[in-house]
């Protein structure tokens, strides 16, 4: 009996022991998965569409060192996807990209990182001070949607560029239409475009599954119709949950070492060094007024208001990220990075909604992502640069492609003539345009001019239609008497 009661007692002290021991062990809630695990790993490379080609060209003509950009982009992915609980994308900001590469003579790195410490000082202004959510409150929605809208289109339309002709990174420009037999041609790409269409459909409607579900294990009887709904719905489920997007870029991979074998002979193992840089006053001044001031604008709208909302829409669960931490958050990235001369970063809707479009649904999903950037940067180093120099435009620019219609589809929720309007307007006026901020601008305007439209004017003055009404009729009476 006593022996008993000893064994007893010895259980329940181990058990907490045990507990207090491995709690270290307990994986974080914001990176738990949320889908399987293939679907996590599929949603990871679902914004290497634009991250791959700028990141190579800023390699190729700004000698941007890929050791650094690959560390200190791991370590923001596994801080985003640890913080925010979403797969946040970590994105080169475009603008100050383009505007690097195209310059004669292209800016230098110290340049580049003064753009993006610029940028992040005005960023992260904005989010600590609260005027970034004052902004966000009072945004029109039907604006927004159109700088989504104009994002998402601008983005399929570099895709199929990337996919139609051959692409010269260094200047930015498109060549000879693509043959159709070429370990990166047409046919490579359009099998790659079906595999996706086949797997992953226009996308996971979360609405419709959930309903479909119920609509199934409400149904009690053994109705053909049921049988067949079962069957669809079952071989749907197997097809979203193959890594598609994955077995894409990992196809892209072995192209690479087919067309060009001598890649094996020049890679070699280990970083670089990373080392702080110098930033001169003159540095800082062409790189704020050539490259951050037209960055500027396209952060606030796409990398943080953008994200945001499209947040919401995604993850209605959820709800939408706070704007205050993705504000803070892209300006301490970079106030970290740039000093080391990496690439200046941001979150964008586009990235965002292409990680969502092949299975990304939690932190996770960035978390491998960042893993991944970390071990190629630590064992090939600056080496790994030549198989990124050899990946198929083509294949990325399929990615790229079901990326930007995801987050042009965002804005198919306008309900009224008016608001489609503005939205159209202002996607229209970005496009053409090639600025961000002249559509923010235009939408706001004719936003604020139908507004005005609808105005009860003599409500305005102080002369309400009662109160007008009413003079009328005390004047009628006194003519009568």
């Amino acid at each position: 009996m006593a022996h008993s009661i000893n064994e007893e007692t010895e259980t329940t002290t181990a058990i907490p022991l045990l507990r207090r021991n491995w709690w270290w062990f307990q994986v974080p809630s914001t990176i738990k998965l949320k889908t399987s695990l293939s679907s996590e790993l599929s949603g990871a490379v679902g914004d290497l569409g634009t991250y791959i080609p700028i990141v190579l060209a800023l390699s190729l003509v700004n000698s941007l060192d890929l050791t650094t950009t690959l560390v200190f982009t791991a370590l923001y992915n596994i801080a985003t996807g640890l913080l925010f609980g979403l797969p946040m994308p970590v994105q080169p900001m475009k603008s100050i990209a383009a505007v690097a590469i195209s310059e004669s003579p292209p800016l230098s790195i110290p340049q580049i990182s003064a753009a993006g410490l610029s940028v992040a000082a005005v960023l992260l202004f904005l989010g600590a001070t609260g005027l970034m959510s004052f902004l966000y409150r009072y945004l029109p929605l039907p604006v927004v949607r159109g700088v989504q809208l104009s994002q998402g289109l601008s983005f399929a339309m570099s895709a199929i560029k990337y996919i139609r002709y051959q692409q010269d990174l260094a200047t930015q420009t498109s060549g000879a239409a693509r043959s159709w037999l070429a370990l990166d041609g047409l046919l490579v790409a359009l099998a790659a475009t079906l595999f996706l269409i086949l797997t992953t459909g226009a996308g996971v409607d979360e609405h419709r599954a959930a309903e479909s579900t119920q609509r199934e294990e409400s149904d009690e009887t053994d109705s053909p119709n049921k049988t067949s709904h079962s069957r669809i719905h079952r071989r749907i489920r197997f097809l979203s949950n193959i890594p598609s997007a994955l077995l894409v870029f990992l196809f892209g991979l072995v192209i690479c070492f087919i067309s060009d074998p001598s890649i094996f002979g020049d890679l070699k193992f280990g970083p670089s060094k990373i080392a702080l840089i110098k930033i001169t006053w003159d540095d800082l001044k062409i790189g704020f007024f050539r490259a951050a001031i037209p960055q500027i604008p396209l952060s606030v709208l796409n990398s943080v208001i953008a994200v945001c909302k499209l947040s919401g829409d995604l993850f209605p669960g959820k709800g939408e990220a706070s704007v205050m931490k993705v504000s803070v958050s892209v300006g301490l990235m970079n106030f970290v990075g740039c000093w080391f001369g990496a690439m200046p970063c941001c979150h964008g809707a586009g990235g965002l909604a292409g990680q969502y479009r092949f299975g990304g649904r939690s932190g996770a999903s960035v978390v491998f992502l960042g893993l991944a950037k970390l071990i190629l940067a630590l064992v090939f180093g600056n080496s790994f640069g030549r198989i990124l120099g050899q990946f198929p435009i083509g294949i990325l620019g399929v990615l790229l492609l079901f990326a930007g219609i995801e987050l042009a589809m965002a804005s198919r929720d306008m309900n009224s003539k008016e608001e489609s309007f503005v939205m159209f307007v202002c996607a229209a006026v970005s496009l053409t345009g090639n600025s961000a901020a002249l559509g923010f601008i235009v939408g706001i305007v004719l936003y604020l001019l139908l507004k005005f439209r609808e105005l009860d004017c003599g409500a305005c003055f102080g002369f309400s239609t009662s109160t007008t009404r009413k003079v009328k009729d005390e004047e009628a009476s006194l003519i009568g008497n």
